[in-house]
């Protein structure tokens, strides 16, 4: 019994401890990125030693891309979260998926983390295979339900996912310099409708 409780006991010191240091890091890489956030700055932040963050962390990349795969996770529970409703299928669901996009990219620094330092960072192809175990399974998930469903044409879905996807991820990049994220969204919207079986 006490072996299981001490067990529970370092479960939750290990959990508290990355996670303070994927809070540090994160709102560092947000302010001021990744090349210019050092390890120091982020084991003092996060209030822990250097041997903590190595103990946890392979290096600032492994650290990095802890904070990568979380911010992908948001977004995709978003995304999720958005097309719950039982009674939305297809081109609504889609639509509603693609709005919770937008949305979920507005959170402060997440477009840099993710559309800018990422690729720099971990590679495109590290993060293009982070980005489909999480928000772009969604979109493909969507996709194949829609088609499925005869709400879309059928056509191959990994390259349709991936080109959707980049037309998101600029679509984000323009609403993080500015652009009118309902002008990004009617384009969208008019990309899914062209998509509609006759």
């Amino acid at each position: 019994m006490q072996e299981k409780s001490a067990r529970k006991s370092n479960q939750a010191r290990t959990k508290a401890t990355k996670d303070a240091l994927t809070g540090a890091a994160k709102a560092l890489f947000v302010e001021k990125g990744y090349a210019d956030t050092a390890t120091p700055e982020i084991v003092k932040s996060a209030g822990v030693t250097r041997g903590a963050l190595y103990h946890h962390f392979e290096d600032k990349a492994d650290l990095f891309r802890a904070v990568v795969r979380a911010e992908f996770e948001a977004v995709e529970r978003e995304i999720n979260a958005s097309t719950v409703d039982a009674e939305m299928e297809g081109l609504d669901a889609l639509l509603s998926g693609s709005l919770a996009y937008l949305n979920a990219m507005q959170e402060p620094g997440r477009v840099r983390i993710l559309l800018l330092d990422g690729p720099a960072v971990l590679g495109r192809l590290e993060i293009d295979a982070i980005d489909q175990e999480t928000s772009a399974d969604s979109l493909r998930t969507g996709l194949r339900e829609a088609m499925g469903a005869g709400a879309i044409r059928p056509l191959p879905l990994d390259p349709l996912t991936a080109q959707l996807s980049a037309l998101f991820d600029r679509a984000a990049l323009g609403v993080a310099s500015g652009d009118d994220p309902g002008q990004h969204m009617q384009v969208i919207e008019h990309v899914f409708r062209s998509l509609q079986m006759p």
